[in-house]
Formats: C-alpha cells, structure tokens, sequence
C-alpha cells in the first residue's frame, strides 16, 4: 500500500482550489444551490412572489375595458313623434349609449351632464318631424361629457354614424328605390373581430408584470446579502465573481419562467385569450427579455444600498414600460421624441411578440425585427451589469 505524505495531500489539495479558483463559473453550483435553498425557505417571500401577479392580473384583466359600452344618456324629445322615438332607438340598439332618465327643458339636460348622472345629452327638437317629411334639413342636439376624451370621442362618433344612417336611409325611402348607394364598405376585423378588451390588455399586461418580477427579484437577492453582511462571507469563499451572479439569478429565471407559464395558463382559461401561436416560441423568445430584465436587477443592486432603496429604483422602471411601451397607449400617437424613447425600452419589443404570437400567430421569420434588437438588448443589458457587479464586489 502507498503512503502519501501529507506535504504531497497539501500541495494537490491547494493545486485544486486554485484550478477551481481560476475557472469562471467557479462556485456556480454551490451559490446556486445556495440561492435554492434560501427560496425554498422562506415561503412568504415566495408567495407574495407568486400571488401578486396573479392578484394584479386578475384585478386589472377584469376590471380595465377599453371598449365604451352603455354610456349613461339623457334625452329631451320635444319632438314627441314616430320619427324621433325612431332615431332614439337607433341610439339604443347600438349598445353604445343607455337611457338613464328623460327631461323635459335644456336645463334638466344640462344639469344631468353636469352632475355626471349622464355623460350624454340627446335633444330631438319641436320641428324634428316637420322638417323631416318637408325634405329639409332637421336637426338634433348631442352633449357629450369631454372629461372623459375616450367616452367623449367613441360616442361622438357613433352619433354621427347614427345621424348619417338615418339620413340615407330616409332618402332612399324618398326616391322609392330609384337611387342606390355608389359606395359600401365591408368591414372585417382581423384577430379580434368581438373587440374585447382582454385581448388586447393581457398579452401586454404579462409582459409588465414580468418585468416587475424579474428586476425586484433579482435586485433584492443581492441587496439582501449584502443587508445582512453575507456578500462579504462569499467573498472570501473560492467563488468567481462570474459564478456568484450566474448563481444568483438562475433560481430567480426558473421561478419567473414558472410564473409565466401559470399567468398564461390564467390567460387562457380564465380571460379566455386563445395563443394562436406557437406557445415553445413564446417562451423561447421570452428568455431574451427576462435576461434583459435581470441585467436592470442586477445594475439596480449594484447602486442600491437598501431593499427600500431597491424598491424605489425597481418601481421607477416601471412607469416608463406602462406608458411609452405601446401597452396603454399606441406609439404611432406619441410625438417623436417620446417614440424614440420607447426604441430603448425592453417592454415595447416583448409585447409586439406577445401580442404577435398569441394574438395574430406569428412565426418566428415575423418577428425579426423585434427579436433581433431584443436580443441584443439583453447581451447589453448583462454585460453591463455583470462588468459593473464585478468592479462592485472587487
């Protein structure tokens, strides 16, 4: 039997801690192992994790809809004839306003907008029907509530749509069939025929609650170390400084991606939002933007001094991915400059893909151009944050 010497067991013991020293992933596994452990133990950080974007989906998949339904209107007919309880159902069928209390002078209409129990007002003059069957030109009254411009702008435009259906309508009665319209328009609605709100708002909402995961997650795990005094425990361990971020944000990337797939799941069986696409190439492409995601946590934690602190800055990147992303509002409506501001925005990429994949089925080859700036916006965005995490904890 050999005997070696314990000189001979230092020296290759040493020899190995400076082969796994010099590596550099050295430490990954331990420190990811680690990062597990620390999850799985403490059950109430993981819940609020979890729970809050599904809360928040759920609260503002059903509550938010853009689609202006049975606006509250009050009527003064002094007209009092066939005709203008004609017109008036025209009004009702449309679903666009409901009749919630009829008056008898301007000012009862009037102060009925005005105290905000009706956000429309439709008068029928006395001559409405006169003027109607003489061939003249009879007029009606709409007010409309302009606090509200989305209500203010839908229902003004079905109003005229209203006045002018009427109008051909009467005049083709006029001329017995003699005239026929020059032009129609048939109308088909692509990918969202119904107009449902829920289609629109989820695919983007996902995105926004994605990135609000992955940058607090990711922002507070090294905060917190560095918080309770154990970053500098790591540093003296033979951990590379590569191994020691790569470890960290692994468990958080799985713990997203999990998530993902059950508010998708929600998506789906819930809001009843079909993925017309491939749902593999939603979540391939959503790696991108989680890596990008995780290069803001970590150039937050980085900067951070507290979880307060972190938290602060973590919700500041939020603001911008709501309004300028194209998610609320569209971006061909926002002047240039702020369009030139949505280009370095992460979210404004993710949710053209999101809402290309699940809402018009998308492949891969239609999405070059987001995929690709995406793409290189993560490699950035980690970079970055991993050159300035290493000089931080040099």
């Amino acid at each position: 039997m050999k005997i070696i010497e314990p000189e001979k067991i230092s020296a290759a013991s040493t020899e190995q801690q400076v082969i796994r020293l010099s590596g550099p992933f050295a430490g990954l596994l331990p420190i990811l192992r680690k990062e597990a452990i620390h999850i799985r133990r403490d059950p109430t950080a993981l819940f609020f994790t979890v729970l809050m974007p599904v809360l928040q989906l759920m609260m503002l998949g059903f509550a938010i809809n853009t689609n202006v339904r049975n606006v509250p209107t009050v009527v003064y007919d002094a007209a009092q004839t066939q005709e203008s309880r004609r017109l008036l159902d025209r009004f009702v069928n449309s679903d666009d306003f409901k009749i919630v209390e009829y008056v008898t002078s301007d000012e009862a209409m009037n102060r009925a907008v005005i105290s905000n129990r009706a956000q429309v007002g439709i008068k029928i003059p006395p001559d409405y029907s006169r003027r109607l069957m003489a061939g003249e030109t009879a007029s009606m009254l709409i007010l409309v509530d302009g606090s509200d411009s989305s209500v203010a702008g839908e229902t003004s435009n079905v109003a005229v749509a209203i006045a002018l259906q009427e109008s051909l309508e009467h005049v083709l009665q006029q001329a017995n069939g003699r005239i026929s319209l020059p032009v129609e328009a048939r109308r088909k609605v692509l990918f969202n025929p119904d107009s449902r709100s829920p289609n629109f708002l989820i695919p983007g909402l996902i995105v926004v609650l994605m990135q609000m995961q992955t940058v607090m997650l990711t922002a507070f795990a090294i905060v917190r170390e560095r918080e309770r005094g154990t970053m500098e425990q790591l540093f003296m361990t033979p951990v590379a400084p590569l191994g020691l971020m790569i470890g960290k944000i692994i468990p958080y990337l799985v713990v997203a991606f999990a998530e993902l797939c059950f508010v998708l799941a929600l998506m789906v069986w819930v809001f009843n939002v079909p993925i017309h696409g491939s749902l593999l190439l939603l979540l391939g492409l959503s790696l991108p933007f989680m890596l990008s995601m995780l290069g803001i946590g970590l150039l937050i934690s980085t900067r951070a001094h507290s979880q307060n602190e972190a938290m602060q800055m973590a919700f500041g990147t939020m603001m911008p991915s709501i309004f300028l992303s194209g998610y609320i509002f569209p971006l061909s409506a926002m002047p240039f400059f702020f369009q030139m501001v949505s280009k370095i925005i992460p979210a404004s990429y993710m949710i053209q893909i999101a809402r290309g994949i699940i809402l018009r089925g998308a492949e891969l080859q239609d999405l070059k151009q987001p995929v690709i700036v995406l793409s290189v916006m993560s490699i950035l965005l980690i970079f970055v944050s991993a050159r300035r995490f290493h000089k931080k904890i040099g």
